[in-house]
């Protein structure tokens, strides 16, 4: 009995008809093919036969890489590739001048994966880079002058370009979760100090044995926390709050009244 080569998993196999059957018309008049949560891995050969779309969204699937035939698409305004397990992207990507809208978020992209010809985008608006590998952004990426929201949120940047901080239309900058100086140096600054914004004042006897045992076990970490603060020479007194809610208690029919 010969032995069969042991093959990983294909995935779902995407046929012509079946992708015709996914072409959607979106409130704007464009011709949108959606194969977003399909389990492909492997990017579809068939869909070639409609390279006429306007939008293709292959975001939430396992693809490992797009082919250069992706050129073909040349009236594509709208890619979404976000949620994949991409670990580079085609240079043919540059060929796609109409693209208004790319979308690569949450894949395993490196600095040195992205290509050159990503700068030939001129028409972008909107890139996604988050949830990648990257180290660093390309000074080249300041060429691309009509940027209103670039997303670059959950890298590893570490620094960025002044050639993309500049960009003249740049509305939206992502940066948050990087090791960015000025990112540390604000959380450094923030207040760390939890504050109370609501107190409720009860009696041990209204309270359950279980709510109870917490409590204590709170004010006696309050207390351990004061014994280790050096304490002011001048006591704090509250004349007012003898028991709880009392001020309260004595007016309260005053101000039922009002």
């Amino acid at each position: 009995m010969a032995k069969g080569k042991q093959k990983g998993p294909k995935g779902k196999r995407i046929t012509l008809k079946m992708a015709k059957n996914l072409i959607r018309v979106s409130f704007n008049g464009r011709r949108r093919l959606d194969l977003s949560k399909m389990g492909i891995t492997t990017f579809p050969k068939c869909i070639l036969d409609l390279a006429d779309v306007e939008e293709l969204d292959l975001s939430r699937n396992m693809l490992r890489k797009i082919p250069n035939t992706i050129e073909k698409f040349q009236n594509l305004l709208w890619l979404d590739l976000h949620s994949n397990q991409l670990d580079e992207l085609p240079k043919a990507i540059g060929t796609l001048q109409n693209l208004t809208f790319l979308n690569v978020c949450n894949n395993k992209l490196t600095t040195k994966s992205l290509p050159e010809e990503l700068t030939l985008l001129k028409n972008l608006r909107t890139l996604n880079l988050g949830l990648n590998c990257l180290e660093s952004i390309p000074t080249t990426l300041g060429s691309l002058k009509e940027l209103i929201d670039l997303g670059l949120f959950d890298n590893s940047l570490t620094g960025l370009p002044k050639s993309v901080k500049n960009l003249p239309k740049l509305e939206r900058l992502n940066v948050k979760r990087n090791p960015l100086p000025e990112l540390i140096e604000k959380e450094e600054e923030g207040d760390s100090i939890k504050r109370i914004e609501t107190l409720h004042l009860v009696e041990e006897k209204d309270l359950c044995s279980s709510c109870l045992k917490m409590c204590r076990g709170e004010r006696e970490e309050l207390h351990r926390l004061e014994d280790m603060t050096p304490s002011s020479s001048k006591k704090l007194s509250f004349p007012l709050l003898l028991t709880p809610n009392s001020s309260a208690k004595d007016n309260q029919e005053e101000w039922r009244v009002r």
